[in-house]
């Protein structure tokens, strides 16, 4: 890898890997991030869109599968996500809870000062990869994959072992300097191995979706683990509990 480059996207980070003969883009970003990522690798980098070779889908979320089917149709490239069978957003309650997420996307940029802006993207995504645990990328030996479920049941993070750093996507936030788990968590077992399995991979750095390059102090990562949710936090338990509030209030 010749340079890690990192933008400033609709709501996330855009990570584009350069190679000498290649792009890598780490995240399927928003729909809203198309036009950014072509005038950064058209008029920043002097690259040919089809430079761009492969775009990894760390799960299903607006801003980080939005763009990936757009740009895979306009230039070719390929799509690589975790070999986890099904759709992430399946049946009735998948399509609403899509639609939610949309919705959602649109929140946090408008608390972001961000424009509105269109993001819908397909529900469903067909990849040319299916990528298992510790599996290196297709064509990009040097990024391994891991995965880090529980914030969806197909989270996978991407560990570029020559500069030991590793691309978390939503397996933490930080707020206010400090180090949160993600909204939703809908599979807390798997999340808190998630937690554990990175920490003890002991990386010299964590890239977040929705931040900058980090290093967790051992007290940090305590922290972080001792906050790690025991019950799923989704939106339909949000939901689910505000009506009962209401209901029991009267």
């Amino acid at each position: 890898m010749h340079q890690l480059h990192s933008l400033d996207g609709y709501i996330q980070r855009i990570l584009i890997a350069e190679y000498h003969d290649k792009l890598l883009l780490l995240d399927g970003c928003c729909r809203a991030d198309i036009d950014v990522i072509e005038d950064f690798i058209v008029n920043k980098l002097n690259r040919k869109m089809t430079d761009l070779a492969l775009i990894v889908v760390t799960h299903m979320h607006p801003d980080h599968a939005g763009a990936a089917s757009f740009l895979r149709k306009k230039y070719g490239c390929k799509i690589a996500v975790s070999n986890v069978a099904g759709q992430w957003y399946s049946g009735i309650d998948g399509k609403l809870m899509h639609l939610t997420d949309v919705l959602l996307t649109l929140w946090v940029a408008g608390r972001k000062k961000k424009a509105k802006k269109f993001v819908y993207y397909p529900s469903t995504l067909t990849p040319d990869y299916y990528l298992s645990d510790q599996v290196y990328l297709p064509g990009f030996d040097d990024w391994q994959v891991h995965f880090t479920q529980g914030h969806t049941d197909r989270d996978i993070s991407l560990h570029h072992k020559p500069s030991d750093q590793i691309y978390v996507a939503d397996l933490m936030v930080k707020v206010r300097e400090a180090f949160i788990p993600p909204y939703p968590v809908f599979y807390p077992k798997k999340y808190l191995s998630s937690l554990n399995k990175i920490k003890a991979l002991n990386a010299q750095s964590l890239i977040l979706a929705h931040g900058d390059k980090v290093q967790l102090s051992d007290n940090e990562w305590q922290k972080l683990i001792n906050l790690a949710p025991t019950k799923p936090v989704t939106h339909w338990r949000s939901v689910k509990t505000k009506l009962k509030r209401v209901l029991f209030s009267r």
